[in-house]
């Protein structure tokens, strides 16, 4: 494994060198950094043009000017790490301090939903081939697809942003909408789950009932102007995350891992009150990392400590379990900051432009729907255009699987659905998904330039498309290397995960 690692970091460091000398000269022969200063009227415009030209080494060829900037980036084996300054003379290491942070939050969200959903909606298209909703998911992928990144952009403004700004000015619901969406997610979920005629029917009046009722109850307690789960809602929830959790990893026939499961979600709803007190004394981003932390080992132990025979799988799903009970909780907690926020932006709390709101003031909690607020419409673009490939390559990937002549020895055997999919199909079926996943990480942080653009997000994107405009090298190098650097890690990240998902790969 060391091995492997050091061969591929080294055959990376070689493309990476090669990659940055092209990029750098491309760059540097693209325009002309002193163009603002000799347009300039300033009587000191020379002194200025020659004060730049020392700062950045313009009088040498861009050739050799490429090794003065990699001896910077060599430096820092002697803790002396610069990637030299820009052309308005501040630090380009300082300017990606300020920017990466913001894109690699913007660029993680996108992905772990789009890789989430893409894969639940892939595998469920792929078991329910050529079907009615196998073919509108296919026509869905497609359209998103193709849309382009600015037009999307737009219409989440006009449609998300401000026609939600607009419904929270009086948050009422005719019973007519409330009807249309009831039936149009019995409708879905109908389509969804599928089966003979009555099930489907069965399925059909349940979700049309249950949305009305949810839809019904949230107007009724004004939930839109004041949120909150409560310990009630967290119960449910909780309930029927332990039921997905364990029908999906282990099976409902295992009774230890369901009781686990529901253990962590009654412990987690007794905890709720307790945490809100230290929510108030101990805020602050590492106390939820911490939170997160303990829900899952305390989870996993219960599940461990009542497994008996399978105490592992029982571990994993009461974990699994913890940790979504944990982020129940959280989001309660965040929800009870709404109103505040919504006071403190003057009404209209969906964000359509910049990355936080300027001298906002109050509450760390606050501080945290304004960040949610700001991430909601970039996400969103992000992730409907990435979520179409996911979709299509999860899908392909597990048809060709589940035709495998080891799936049919498995179901031979007369193993469950369930346990032939997620336990024989699933792990071989993710190999390519993984493969895409570490080739849109670098791609995604890159290509958000459109997106960042759009919305006036502070992030990459702007600090690189205003390196291009004024020929600031030293600031596009940077960016370059970040992403550089991300699309190897990731790559070689995807390389160790084929051996976790595939035993028959060994990573040497």
């Amino acid at each position: 494994m060391l091995a492997f690692i050091t061969r591929r970091l080294g055959a990376s460091a070689l493309v990476l060198l090669v990659a940055s000398f092209i990029i750098y000269n491309l760059t540097a022969i693209s325009g002309d950094p002193l163009e603002d200063l000799r347009a300039s009227t300033a009587p000191n415009k020379q002194a200025l043009m020659d004060a730049r030209t020392e700062q950045l080494n313009l009088n040498v060829p861009p050739p050799l000017r490429y090794f003065i900037w990699l001896s910077g980036i060599l430096k820092g084996l002697i803790g002396q790490f610069t990637l030299g300054d820009s052309v308005k003379g501040h630090a380009v290491t300082t300017l990606l301090g300020s920017s990466v942070g913001n894109t690699i939050q913007l660029v993680t969200a996108a992905t772990i939903i789009a890789v989430i959903l893409g894969v639940a909606i892939g595998m469920s298209t792929a078991l329910r081939q050529y079907s009615g909703y196998d073919y509108t998911v296919t026509f869905m992928s497609f359209l998103f697809f193709s849309l382009p990144a600015f037009w999307v952009a737009v219409l989440l403004k006009l449609y998300v942003a401000i026609g939600f700004n607009n419904f929270l000015v009086d948050p009422i619901l005719t019973p007519l909408t409330v009807v249309i969406i009831a039936l149009a997610s019995g409708f879905i979920w109908m389509s969804i789950i599928g089966g003979d005629g009555k099930p489907r029917l069965i399925v059909f009046g349940s979700a049309t009932l249950i949305t009305g009722g949810i839809f019904a109850f949230l107007l009724a307690t004004d939930w839109f102007t004041t949120p909150q789960l409560g310990p009630v809602l967290i119960l449910i929830l909780g309930a029927l995350s332990a039921l997905m959790v364990t029908s999906l990893t282990t099976g409902l026939s295992n009774r230890r891992a369901l009781y686990s499961s529901f253990g962590t979600v009654l412990l987690g709803v007794a905890l709720w009150y307790p945490l809100q007190f230290l929510f108030e004394v101990v805020p602050g981003t590492w106390f939820l990392v911490a939170l997160a932390i303990v829900a899952i080992v305390v989870g996993g132990a219960i599940g461990y400590v009542f497994g008996e025979n399978d105490k592992w799988a029982s571990a994993r799903a009461a974990g699994i379990t913890s940790f979504l009970v944990a982020a129940l909780v959280l989001i309660d907690r965040i929800m009870v900051a709404w109103p505040s926020y919504v006071q403190a932006v003057g009404g209209r709390p969906i964000a359509t432009v910049g990355s936080g709101t300027p001298d906002l003031g109050g509450s760390i909690w606050v501080g945290y729907v304004d960040n949610y607020t700001h991430l909601l419409l970039p996400t969103i673009s992000l992730v409907l255009i990435s979520l179409a490939g996911y979709t299509r390559y999860a899908r392909a990937s597990l048809l060709e699987v589940m035709n495998q002549d080891y799936v049919r020895t498995a179901r031979a055997k007369g193993l469950t659905e369930r346990t032939v999919v997620m336990r024989h199909a699933f792990r071989n079926a993710m190999i390519p998904v993984i493969t895409v996943v570490a080739f849109d990480v670098g791609g995604l942080i890159g290509g958000a330039v459109i997106t960042e653009t759009i919305f006036a997000w502070k992030g990459m994107g702007a600090l690189f498309t205003d390196a291009l405009r004024h020929v600031d090298v030293n600031t596009v190098m940077g960016v370059f290397l970040v992403i550089g650097i991300v699309a190897i890690v990731f790559n070689l990240l995807a390389d160790i995960a084929y051996s976790a998902l595939d035993p028959r790969i060994r990573v040497s």
